[in-house]
C-alpha cells in the first residue's frame, strides 16, 4: 500500500476520519469529495478501509474549499472518489494535483449515462444522484474499483443495491399521486434533470441560469421564469437547503401569485439528526416534500 504513517498523522491532526491507523497501520485510505458520495462509500466500505469525506454537512459542492493540509492528504490516498462534471468547482485544482501525484481516481460521472442541461451549451449535468437508478450504476462501478485495490465490498454492495431498488420503487409510487398537469419543477438552480428524466417530470426552469450556484440571474431571467410558473399553474416551487431561498421568494413576489416555496435537500446532506443525513433519507424526504407540494391546491 502507498499509505504512509506520516500522511495519516497529518489527517488525524486535522480531525479527519481514519485516525485509528495512526500507529503505522496499513489499512487503505479512501478520500471522497462530496458528502453524498461519502455516505455511499461508507455504506459499501464499512470497516474495510479508512474513509474521509472532505465536504461538510450543509455545504455547497460548487463552492466548498479545503485546507492545504487536506489537499496534501488527497495526494497520499489509495483512492480519491469524486463526482465529476465540474461539480466540485472549488477544489478541482486539488483533484488534478492529486492525480498528477499518482493518487488513483474514481470519477462517478464517468460510469453512467449523463444528461445535458436544458441549455446544452452549459455541458453535462453533474446532479445524477437525484436518480437512484444512476446511483446503482455508480455502486456497481465503485465496487469493481475497490476490488482492484484489494477492498472486498461485495456483500455490502449487494445489500445497498437492494435498498436503492426499494428507494426507486417508493419514489415511483409517491410521484404517481401527483396530477399530470402538476408534474413540473422549478428550483433555484438546475438540479433535477435526472429525477425528471427518471420519473417523468418537466423542468420548467430555475432562478439561477446554468448548472452552478455561483452564477447570478438577470431581471429578464426572473421575469421569464415567473411567466412560466404562472402559465403552468404549479402550486409549489423549490429552494435548496444549501442555498438561501431569497431568490425564490423574490421570484414568487415578482410573479404576483400565491405559490408555496418548499425547501429541499438536494446538493448536500445534513448533519446527523438534520432530516437528511444519509443519501437514502435525503431522497425520501425530498420525495415526500415534492409530492406534498405538487398535490396541493393552488389558491390563485
Amino acid at each position: 500500500m502507498r499509505l504512509r504513517a506520516s500522511a495519516l498523522a497529518v489527517a488525524c491532526a486535522l480531525g479527519l476520519a481514519g485516525c485509528a491507523a495512526a500507529d503505522g497501520g496499513d489499512d487503505p485510505r479512501v478520500v471522497v469529495t462530496t458528502n453524498i458520495l461519502g455516505d455511499v462509500a461508507n455504506e459499501l466500505i464499512g470497516d474495510a478501509a479508512e474513509v474521509t469525506t472532505l465536504m461538510k454537512p450543509n455545504a455547497d459542492p460548487h463552492s466548498f474549499e479545503i485546507s492545504a493540509q487536506q489537499a496534501a492528504a488527497l495526494q497520499s490516498a489509495d483512492l480519491v472518489i469524486s463526482n465529476g462534471l465540474d461539480l466540485e468547482e472549488g477544489i478541482e485544482q486539488h483533484l488534478e494535483s492529486a492525480a498528477d501525484a499518482g493518487a488513483p481516481r474514481f470519477v462517478a460521472a464517468d460510469h453512467l449515462e449523463t444528461l445535458p442541461y436544458a441549455d446544452a451549451s452549459n455541458g453535462a449535468d453533474p446532479h445524477f444522484w437525484t436518480d437512484p437508478g444512476r446511483m446503482i450504476d455508480v455502486v456497481d462501478a465503485l465496487e469493481a474499483q475497490l476490488d482492484e485495490i484489494g477492498i472486498d465490498v461485495a456483500a455490502n454492495a449487494a445489500a445497498y443495491r437492494e435498498q436503492l431498488d426499494e428507494l426507486d420503487a417508493e419514489m415511483s409510487d409517491a410521484f404517481a399521486r401527483i396530477p399530470s398537469e402538476h408534474r413540473a419543477l422549478v428550483t433555484n438552480h438546475h438540479v433535477f434533470g435526472y429525477l425528471a428524466d427518471r420519473f417523468d417530470f418537466e423542468v420548467i426552469g430555475a432562478a439561477v441560469p446554468g448548472g452552478t450556484t455561483l452564477a447570478s440571474p438577470s431581471a429578464a431571467d426572473l421575469d421569464e421564469l415567473a411567466t412560466a410558473i404562472d402559465s403552468s399553474g404549479v402550486p409549489a416551487i423549490f429552494a435548496e437547503s444549501s442555498q438561501p431561498d431569497r431568490l425564490m421568494q423574490v421570484l414568487r413576489s415578482e410573479a404576483h401569485i400565491d405559490v408555496e416555496v418548499i425547501e429541499l435537500f438536494t446538493e448536500s446532506l445534513t448533519a446527523s439528526g438534520g432530516g437528511a443525513d444519509t443519501y437514502l433519507s435525503m431522497m425520501r424526504e425530498n420525495t415526500e416534500r415534492i409530492t406534498t407540494g405538487l398535490t396541493a391546491e393552488r389558491t390563485s
